[in-house]
């Protein structure tokens, strides 16, 4: 159970860097425009916003990966931790701006927590 949950730990993280590198990077360009189908007007008027967002995804990225190489119990606690951020910004981000976030980050997240705790 330990290594699903480490490898559930890894594909959040790694979806939380690809959300930082299209917010931060893509916005304006044609992947970041379709996420929320902006024209490029819209885009390039809310991509200091995108950009916010995606550091703060970083930040959720380096916390998972943290968690993922640091000795328990620091480890266990760090992934635990940043996990039930990831899901409760995604339950808020699926109240406020969009339902998809639910699917796309609180529930991976959630999946992710649920192993973690498991393997414990």
């Amino acid at each position: 159970m330990e290594i699903l949950a480490n490898v559930l730990v890894g594909l959040v993280a790694a979806l939380h860097a690809y959300i930082l590198v299209l917010e931060m990077f893509l916005w304006q360009k044609k992947p970041g425009r379709a996420l929320h189908g902006f024209d490029p007007e819209l885009a390039r008027a809310t991509a200091p916003l995108a950009a916010n967002q995606g550091l703060y995804n970083g930040f959720l990225a380096a916390g998972l990966v943290w968690g993922l190489i640091a000795a328990d119990p620091t480890g266990y606690r760090v992934r635990v931790f940043f996990l039930s951020c990831v899901v409760v910004a995604g339950v808020f981000g699926a109240l406020t701006a969009n339902r998809r976030i639910l699917f796309a980050q609180a529930l991976p997240g959630a999946l992710a927590l649920t192993a973690v705790l498991l393997a414990r």
